[in-house]
């Protein structure tokens, strides 16, 4: 496995793209393969991980059979590391930590096998580490979304895939602005109303007035946790009666209601051929490197990876 230099004694850190949005069938596990493969190619290291844990499939995505190995090991002690589990794809400087040998049991994974697993992920070699979650709003898969400050959203724009999506940004902030009341000293009436049981009706922001009522000078530096997220938005399977502003607007209004900076990447146009690479067990963007949706995809690649576009859309071989 190619492997991140080190900086004298300093361990390289990754960087960390938890790839979620709340709604299954967005297209998540297709977004998370095809953006692996695209960001590889040009050279830098890529571990995807597949934490949709209990329906693990992204090495269909890859074209490839499921690993015999993976996840497992590392849970169960077999590997020490997890950079050790991660099996080669056929794409040069890809690998693939799959869940897909866990039990089903896997689903229901313990605090303390969750807090082993994202402390590792953040010491993996690579220079890339995509995740790719499952759908919902469950502890596991919040916390593993909160691996990184670099989450990625993606959604389609129905109506339905838009909401999911806001539901599963809140369910973040929430779930994020507990641990922080949890882990450092806040004055105790405002801990006792945000931690009380009825307080999971509470959103970040009713959160926030309980905070600064009573306790703030504690409100800055929650803002400044908060702050230093850097949220992504993908809007899949994006067909022509589409708004093509969607994206744009949907940015906005998360600039204006949450506490983060959010931006768009771009949309993935439909492409019936998705379906059909599925179904042949291929790389999508290897095996129609000229369509719109893989020079999109590559967009969003060089966005995430150079933080502008690509100044050429030249597909080289995978």
């Amino acid at each position: 496995m190619a492997s991140v230099e080190k900086v004298g004694n300093i361990e390289p850190m990754p960087k960390i793209y938890p790839i979620g949005g709340g709604k299954g069938g967005v297209g998540k596990s297709f977004v998370a393969a095809s953006l692996g493969a695209l960001l590889a190619r040009h050279g830098r290291t890529v571990a995807l991980i597949d934490l949709d844990l209990g329906a693990s499939n992204l090495h269909t995505f890859l074209g490839m059979p499921a690993p015999k190995d993976g996840l497992n090991r590392f849970l169960n002690k077999h590997a020490q590391t997890l950079d050790s589990t991660a099996a080669p794809t056929p794409v040069t400087n890809l690998f693939l930590i799959s869940s897909s040998t866990c039990s089903m049991e896997i689903a229901n994974l313990f605090y303390a096998q969750k807090i082993k697993l994202i402390n590792a992920i953040k010491k993996l070699p690579f220079d890339y580490v995509l995740i790719d979650l499952g759908a919902g709003t469950n502890f596991n898969t919040l916390d593993f979304f909160l691996t990184s400050n670099k989450g990625v959203f993606v959604c389609t724009p129905e109506p339905t895939s838009i909401e999911n999506t806001f539901r599963f940004i809140k369910a973040v902030y929430l779930r994020k602005i507990k641990q922080l009341i949890k882990r450092h000293d806040f004055d105790a009436q405002a801990k006792a109303a945000v931690l009380d049981t009825a307080s999971n009706a509470l959103t970040s922001r009713d959160i926030m007035d309980i905070v600064a009522t009573y306790d703030p000078e504690k409100e800055r530096f929650f803002k400044a946790c908060i702050g230093r997220f850097q949220f992504k938005l993908i809007l899949n399977q994006f067909r022509k009666n589409a708004d093509a502003g969607l994206g744009k607007k949907i940015e906005t209004v998360c600039n204006r209601h949450f506490y983060s900076p959010f931006e768009f990447l771009g949309g993935v146009a439909f492409d019936e051929r998705v379906i059909d690479s599925i179904y042949a067990k291929k790389l999508y963007v290897k095996n129609y490197p000229a369509t719109a949706s893989t020079m999109e995809l590559e967009q969003i690649a060089e966005l995430l990876a150079n933080g502008q576009p690509a100044s050429s859309l030249l597909q080289p071989a995978l």
